[in-house]
């Protein structure tokens, strides 16, 4: 397969959004992976927060879903998410009901369709960093922001930016810059401590 993306169009997937989103083709690849390896947690969630009638924990699981089929190119599994997060925040438990099964369906067909991503082995972008160096960049991303260091702090939120963040933190990550910017130190902190809690 090496970087032809002919298979995963085939698949369903729109590559060019997909790597758009991410940004280029190693990214774009690295994020399928993470979207294929991490199905079986996330279908378990699913049916686990369903069965305890733990609607905030659902509408939780299906907004992050969204947005990954989202970022991989998956438009219309990450509809059916979309419709299930809406249903999920405004109590419509006949939509959850009549939905659910369908996107996991959906789901898990789609997952067959990219198990041919394991035999890639990992593939990460040049300058892609793992949870350890992301944890460790934003230890010291919040020092310097405390010190009103604002060179460092770009430059510690650059490589922060490498970490693969869902689409949501990519743009807050964004949020934080324009605030170290701008001088508001306090601001991006704020917002650099909410993005922490979603590396894993």
């Amino acid at each position: 397969m090496g970087t032809d993306l002919t298979w995963l169009n085939e698949a369903g997937l729109d590559t060019e959004t997909g790597m758009s989103y991410t940004g280029g083709h190693d990214k774009y690849i690295s994020a399928v992976q993470r979207f294929f390896k991490n199905h079986e947690k996330n279908r378990n969630k699913i049916s686990e927060y369903l069965d305890a009638k733990d609607y905030e924990s659902y509408m939780i699981t299906v907004h992050a879903l969204k947005s990954n089929a989202r970022m991989i190119g998956a438009q219309d599994l990450s509809a059916l998410f979309e419709t299930l997060e809406m249903a999920a925040r405004n109590n419509e438990f006949d939509v959850i009901d009549a939905t659910n099964a369908t996107a996991l369906r959906e789901y898990d067909v789609l997952i067959q369709k990219l198990a041919p991503i394991e035999s890639l082995g990992d593939v990460r972008a040049a300058d892609e960093i793992s949870a350890e160096v992301a944890k460790e960049t934003v230890d010291k991303l919040l020092s310097a922001l405390d010190d009103f260091d604002d060179e460092e702090a770009k430059k510690l939120a650059k490589v922060l930016s490498g970490y693969p963040f869902r689409l949501t933190q990519a743009e807050k990550l964004k949020d934080a810059v324009a605030f170290i910017e701008d001088f508001m130190y306090d601001e991006a902190a704020d917002i650099i401590r909410q993005i922490a809690m979603t590396i894993e």
